[in-house]
């Protein structure tokens, strides 16, 4: 089993584990031929699912195993994996292999760095060159030497993992969803994050039952916040509990026309899509209630879903 890649986008990847670790504290890393994907699964709350192409983050590629397209499934812990990959935004270049030490598995980013260009605290030396022992967290060695001439340093940084057999990840599957009835792109995240998290507060400090808002009366869950929206353009958040009904509501956002090449069934799939009904009604100024699709969402949970836009910013 072999994998080995130079990192061509630092930042992106940087930024994608970043959006991800406020998410869940470990995913699901599948490699092969072709794409990269980070699933995460947590005991309550949101999933992610994300493909990634080579190309949109690793330059050189080499994989290989006994799994056909030569999978390889690993399950990585997102907070040391971002702590090492943050510490190599200045790097001139950085490269991620598969290693093992003293029989742990283990993903290894190498760091050549300048020392004009300045090393992050978190991987600086006091001193001449030495290793850098195991820490609790996860990120155990790290050697710095370098040459007289070109002056490089070069940084590891160990972030153990979990190799998995192919058979104990294969009866996990993305959910299927179904056709959406409306869709639509969002306004400002940061805004709907800001008017998202005052609502749930808002419902957390008028909550007058122990069911108030809450799916099933569940305590670990956050008042269920209503998203509605219609094919005109218009966006609603409202919270409803026994003591107020607030709402904000966007008109002039886009709906996205949908490509046939995706859909099944080109044009007349599209015409008879969801969305092309749901177009024929409501209006623009969303005054209408017909045409609207409302999904119930849980508050706290939707909020750590929107804070992946602030982390992920530059």
């Amino acid at each position: 089993m072999r994998f080995k890649a130079g990192i061509q986008n630092i930042s992106t990847f940087t930024k994608l584990t970043a959006s991800l670790v406020s998410l869940g504290h470990v995913a699901w890393v599948r490699l092969n031929n072709t794409e990269v994907r980070f699933t995460i699964i947590p005991e309550q709350g949101t999933q992610v699912w994300a493909v990634l192409s080579i190309d949109s983050i690793f330059e050189t590629y080499t994989i290989q195993s006994a799994v056909p397209n030569n999978t390889i499934n690993l399950e990585v812990p997102l907070q040391s994996l971002h702590r090492a990959l943050r510490s190599a935004l200045q790097a001139t270049s950085a490269s991620i292999r598969l290693t093992k030490k003293d029989n742990i598995p283990l993903l290894t980013l190498t760091i050549v760095t300048n020392p004009s260009s300045g090393i992050p605290h978190s991987t600086a030396f006091n001193g001449g060159n030495r290793d850098k022992e195991f820490d609790a967290e996860g990120r155990e060695q790290s050697l710095d030497f370098s040459t007289s001439r070109e002056r490089e340093i070069i940084i590891d940084q160990e972030v153990p993992i979990r190799v998995l057999s192919a058979a104990s990840v294969e009866g996990i599957h993305e959910p299927h969803c179904r056709e959406p009835d409306v869709h639509i792109l969002l306004p400002s995240l940061m805004q709907l994050k800001s008017i998202s998290d005052r609502f749930t507060k808002l419902a957390l400090v008028t909550k007058t039952t122990p069911t108030s808002g809450v799916m099933g009366g569940s305590t670990t869950l956050g008042p269920r916040l209503e998203m509605s929206a219609n094919m005109h353009g218009c966006l609603r958040l409202s919270i409803k509990t026994d003591a107020m009904n607030i709402s904000s509501v966007w008109t002039g956002l886009t709906n996205p026309e949908l490509d046939p090449a995706v859909v099944a069934g080109g044009e007349d799939g599209i015409r008879d899509h969801p969305s092309t009904r749901m177009k024929a009604l409501g209006t623009a100024d969303g005054g209408s209630e017909a045409g609207w699709a409302t999904v119930r969402i849980d508050g706290k949970d939707w909020g750590r879903v929107l804070s992946v836009s602030v982390t992920s910013m530059p």
